[in-house]
């Protein structure tokens, strides 16, 4: 199987487990193949951990989750040194953290303080952890899936702008619509039945044999074949303009200059590069077209923009910001 069906079996078998989440399954992809990181926002209830956890159960992958607290240390996450005896004097050695995996689910990671905040964004950003001095390098294939809550903010640490930047995506789930709901019950009890049958609760991924598996290979050759989608000079500067606009919005409205305190940085044009072409790439494209850029780009920016008071205190979301500077930023 080539790169682009193993890629699109992985979406399959996914939402084959996840209902009515189209867009989290195909984001979640679209960030393991721009090798990014993606926080994930919505309610309680609505499938952030299963997502992952269906990623990983259908991939030669191994996934840990780590549930972040209050009382949460760097060590709890990195790992630590500790101390052995032997028989010619004592050592120190290297305990891996849970963010030695493929696949790792930061859950409600707004709720940890700063210093674990810190090491885990080390992770994300260099591929890397150091604990005692020594840096420890982490697993070619490794995907950080953040989650946290909209509500329920007591006891929670807001993740810094810089940190946010960090994410190639920040993607939303909202509710399902009822007759997804309905195939979603359908699902779970399904499940329970099959399990009950055998007599006790199994991964689903010790069911699946090696040949089932969607390989690691297939992203790693997935990502080579994006890297070489065309994007068109008239598309780059349509990047770069999108982005531009968020940082001069007094150019292309009052309106919006009143919105928009700070604007995107470079990362942001990178990431919409990327996000673009693997959009493409999954629509089965080899060139970038105006579709994909505008498809992607929500999800590119809505933890880029620091909104304004006024805007806050008129409801304006991101999400409508990024709207109007989508109407009002010129096609190419």
């Amino acid at each position: 199987m080539s790169a682009r069906e193993q890629i699109e079996k992985l979406q399959q078998l996914m939402r084959a487990s996840i209902i009515g989440q189209e867009t989290v399954v195909q984001r979640l992809v679209i960030a393991l193949l721009c090798n990014g990181n993606v926080l994930v926002e919505g309610l309680p209830g609505l499938a952030k951990t299963r997502a992952v956890k269906s990623m990983a159960n259908n991939m030669e992958a191994d996934f840990n989750r780590i549930q972040f607290t209050p009382d949460l240390l760097p060590s709890d996450v990195t790992g630590t040194e500790v101390y052995h005896q032997t028989a010619s004097g004592g050592e120190f050695h290297f305990e891996a953290g849970p963010i030695f995996a493929n696949l790792v689910l930061a859950d409600e990671i707004n709720r940890a303080p700063a210093k674990v905040q810190a090491a885990l964004l080390e992770a994300m950003e260099e591929r890397q952890v150091t604990v005692a001095g020594t840096s420890h390098k982490l697993p070619p294939l490794f995907m950080v899936m953040a989650t946290q809550n909209p509500v329920e903010q007591e006891g929670t640490y807001p993740l810094p702008e810089a940190q946010m930047d960090r994410f190639i995506m920040h993607v939303l789930i909202e509710y399902p619509p009822v007759e997804d709901e309905v195939l979603v019950i359908q699902l779970v009890r399904n499940e329970e039945i099959a399990a009950a049958e055998l007599g006790a609760e199994k991964p689903k991924k010790s069911a699946k044999s090696d040949s089932e598996l969607v390989p690691q290979q297939a992203v790693f050759d997935a990502r080579r074949e994006i890297a070489a989608v065309n994007v068109a000079p008239a598309m780059e500067r349509y990047m770069a303009d999108l982005v531009y606009a968020t940082r001069t919005p007094e150019v292309y409205s009052e309106e919006l200059a009143q919105w928009i305190d700070v604007g995107a940085s470079p990362r942001a044009s990178l990431a919409l590069d990327k996000t673009s072409r693997a959009h493409a790439w999954l629509a089965g494209r080899d060139y970038v077209d105006p579709q994909d850029i505008r498809a992607i780009i929500h999800d590119v920016l809505r933890h880029r923009l620091s909104l304004s008071y006024a805007a806050v205190g008129q409801g304006v979301s991101a999400d409508k910001v990024i709207d109007t500077i989508v109407e009002l930023v010129a096609l190419p």
